[in-house]
């Protein structure tokens, strides 16, 4: 399916050259192709290997929010949202010396290199007729509580891009968020993504222990559909 690139360890002293500047991320995506045509679910199935391995390097942690950070850049650029990417760079501190995210720097100067096929679809992708997902369904709170706050949404679905505050309860999960905003735009079983600071929320995470800073937009992404 293609070479993945290799990941630096990150070493005790910079790695990235001091001459290289931060561009503003690009908006053109990697062409390649795999070494043998592949399905949507084959790829889906590298990119979560790809993804869940990526933060340990020779046994240990190396930055895991800066990797969870990438992957929803990753994603928000290859649905053409390329205002999104660039904000979740921003606010993580990543750099990119090049503008591409197949490499790019934390402000610690350590270096990430993203494959190929984690940033964009190969010229030979061939579709099949979707796997049932195995991931866990987490069911919205069953008792409805009153709001107690809002939460400043900016709503990215394919190239359109709305605001809005949506009221919450503190005590509310990010999974009961996700549901809220299903319901009120009609959104099914697409798949959501809340990020906020370049941190993926996790839907089991009540609003109040996910600390997001008073006045901070909470940027939501809507996948669509990948056949």
């Amino acid at each position: 399916m293609g070479n993945c690139l290799l990941r630096n360890r990150c070493p005790s002293s910079r790695n990235q050259p001091e001459e290289a500047k931060n561009q503003p991320v690009k908006s053109e995506l990697p062409v390649w192709s795999a070494e043998r045509s592949i399905t949507t679910e084959q790829l889906m199935r590298k990119r979560a290997e790809f993804w869940d391995t990526s933060p340990a390097y020779e046994g240990r942690k190396v930055r895991p929010e800066i990797w969870d950070a990438l992957k929803a850049a990753a994603e928000a650029l290859e649905t053409g949202n390329r205002d999104l990417a660039q904000a979740i760079l921003d606010g993580a501190s990543i750099t990119l010396p090049s503008g591409f995210l197949s490499d790019c720097y934390d402000e610690l100067g350590c270096r990430y290199v993203l494959p190929p096929y984690v940033l964009s679809r190969p010229t030979n992708i061939v579709t099949s007729k979707p796997e049932p997902s195995n991931e866990p369904v987490i069911p919205a709170s069953p008792v409805t509580m009153a709001p107690d706050m809002y939460l400043k949404i900016r709503l990215s679905i394919g190239d359109a891009v709305s605001d809005e505050k949506l009221p919450v309860n503190s005590l509310e999960r990010i999974a009961d968020v996700k549901e809220r905003l299903r319901q009120n735009h009609a959104l099914g079983k697409s798949r959501i993504r809340m990020i906020c600071c370049g941190k993926i929320l996790n839907d089991k995470t009540a609003i109040k222990d996910a600390k997001i800073p008073k006045s901070f937009i909470v940027q939501v992404i809507v996948s669509t559909d990948l056949e």
